[in-house]
């Protein structure tokens, strides 16, 4: 299936709003050493949601996908405590993708933030930035 550009394009030129990489683990341990990585640089998992488990119960049957929920409090304060910032929220906390495709290896996707903000300028743009490094620096060692 094709996507808009914004998702996929590898173009320089096009802002990319998803990221996505294969990871060179499987998916169990890739989950296991994201949440290291996350405990490690400060950040904490909020919440993780397995939806494999949740759509199974509704009586359907996908590949390997959770989703982590991460925030670093630090970040989310500089956001959280500027009443006309706040308008960002919905992109709060930050989700890590890690899934399974038909192709039997596991990827990594995530929000580009630091791109998605810019148009917002200030203190969000500066921020998402921040989070963007950070968001990488917590994967990289996981990617192929």
């Amino acid at each position: 299936m094709d996507y808009p550009h914004f998702f996929m394009d590898e173009s320089a030129t096009q802002m990319q709003m998803i990221l996505e990489q294969q990871s060179k683990y499987g998916f169990d341990e890739t989950i296991a050493r994201l949440k290291e990585n996350v405990k490690e640089s400060g950040w904490s998992v909020v919440g993780e949601f397995d939806y494999k488990e949740i759509l199974a119960d509704k009586g359907f049957d996908i590949n390997n996908i959770k989703i982590l929920a991460v925030c670093s409090g630090k970040y989310s304060a500089q956001i959280l405590s500027l009443d006309d910032e706040r308008i960002v929220s919905p992109l709060m906390p930050c989700r890590l993708a890690v899934y399974e495709k038909s192709d039997g290896n596991t990827y990594i996707a995530r929000l580009n933030s630091g791109e998605v903000a810019q148009p917002f300028g200030g203190v969000i743009a500066e921020t998402m930035k921040a989070v963007a490094a950070d968001t990488e620096i917590i994967v990289q060692d996981l990617l192929q």
